[in-house]
């Protein structure tokens, strides 16, 4: 999604400074695009040079959980497997039958803990400030895994120097950014880019707060469906209904998109949204697209140029009815978005998508003109 070349740049620009910086794997290590390398954590590895340190399910095996690591550690050259953290390990027993064949450096043993197990729900686990017992971690791996020879072994990469971003001499235009338990689904890299671009980022709740003076308006994912009642109530949502028809940009991926329609159905109950965006969306039990999106511009919106190329990924659980005469200002070259490749339903200056974009330079830009644009008039 991001290319090579920017996840060298942000993985130097975010661990500057840092003693230690951990990257989480996705999915099976060695899982990529249309069942290669690419986009792997693997391939991850490989472009940052950085050594691996497994995790393993034990649950239900013994010496086999070694076959497993050595098959791992063959698979892929040039990916350095250094050592492996066993998870869900049954007994001192069970531990002592899989340290008779280890190939690699263990560090670590977790025993089974349901007490300590983290829950998962549509689009993934629960969120660490929602559940207190991620709190509880940080001794309980202190006292089953050696820390120390795990920062000792996490060798610094040889990577170049990036160069300091100084942020474009245009005037700050003010973006409003919904973050709260509704919203929560951002890249950060996005919010840094939009900064660097010469944005200047206010944060507030969708479920609290009023929308505050801003010039730009940019709703992430997140879980809305979760606290829709509240938020077909909230002050918020009808500031940013106003401000969507007094033509503010605002663009709004994946429940952005949703609370900008007209209403949200879940279970069968359907709760009144911001009636911005000519659709309703339903909640289904099962996910409805799962993967990268690649697409440009139709044209339509100003938000979104013929010549915009971007790339993102998708994953969401819910789907739009749309009106027949529905707009869209997102043509998808891979991706299903709203439907059959189009995305980016469109009224006003207001545009939302279930692509979850990576911002690039000219992203942000056209974003950020829009709203300067929309701030003179």
């Amino acid at each position: 999604m991001m290319g090579e070349d920017e996840v060298v740049r942000t993985f130097v620009q975010a661990s500057t400074g840092a003693d230690l910086a951990v990257i989480e794997g996705v999915m099976g290590m060695f899982d990529g695009v249309e069942g290669t390398i690419e986009g792997s954590t693997a391939h991850v590895a490989q472009i940052l040079s950085v050594p691996v340190q497994l995790v393993v399910d034990v649950r239900g095996m013994s010496r086999s959980a070694n076959a497993i690591i050595q098959g791992f550690r063959s698979f892929e050259p040039g990916v350095r497997i250094r050592g492996a953290l066993f998870n869900r390990v049954g007994s001192p027993h069970h531990r002592s039958m899989i340290e008779r064949s280890l190939p690699v450096p263990a560090y670590g043993w977790i025993p089974v803990d349901p007490t300590r197990s983290v829950e998962s729900r549509h689009l993934g686990l629960f969120m660490a400030q929602e559940d207190r017992k991620m709190r509880e971690w940080g001794p309980f791996i202190e006292e089953y895994c050696n820390v120390d020879a795990l920062a000792r072994d996490a060798v610094t990469p040889d990577l170049p120097a990036t160069p300091t971003h100084a942020r474009k001499p245009e005037p700050s235009l003010r973006v409003g950014v919904a973050r709260d338990a509704a919203f929560c689904f951002y890249y950060q890299e996005n919010l840094l880019r939009l900064k660097r671009q010469g944005g200047e980022l206010v944060f507030f709740s969708s479920l609290s707060d009023r929308l505050p003076e801003v010039d730009l308006l940019y709703l992430g994912g997140g879980y809305p469906e979760l606290h829709a009642e509240a938020l077909s109530y909230a002050p918020a949502l009808r500031d940013i209904r106003r401000a969507c028809e007094d033509g503010m940009p605002v663009y709004a991926e994946c429940g952005g998109l949703a609370v900008l329609c007209r209403s949200i159905a879940v279970r069968d109950r359907e709760c009144r949204m911001a009636g911005i965006l000519p659709a309703e969306a339903v909640m289904r039990s099962r996910f409805q697209a799962l993967g990268y999106v690649e697409g440009s511009g139709t044209g339509i919106s100003p938000l979104f140029p013929p010549d915009l190329f971007f790339r993102g990924h998708e994953f969401h659980y819910s789907c739009l009815s749309c009106d027949n005469d529905a707009r869209f200002a997102l043509r998808l070259t891979r991706g299903k978005g709203i439907s059959e490749g189009r995305d980016g339903l469109t009224e006003h200056q207001t545009v939302g998508s279930y692509s979850h974009a990576y911002f690039t330079d000219a992203f942000a830009d056209t974003l950020l003109f829009a709203g300067r644009a929309w701030k003179r008039t």
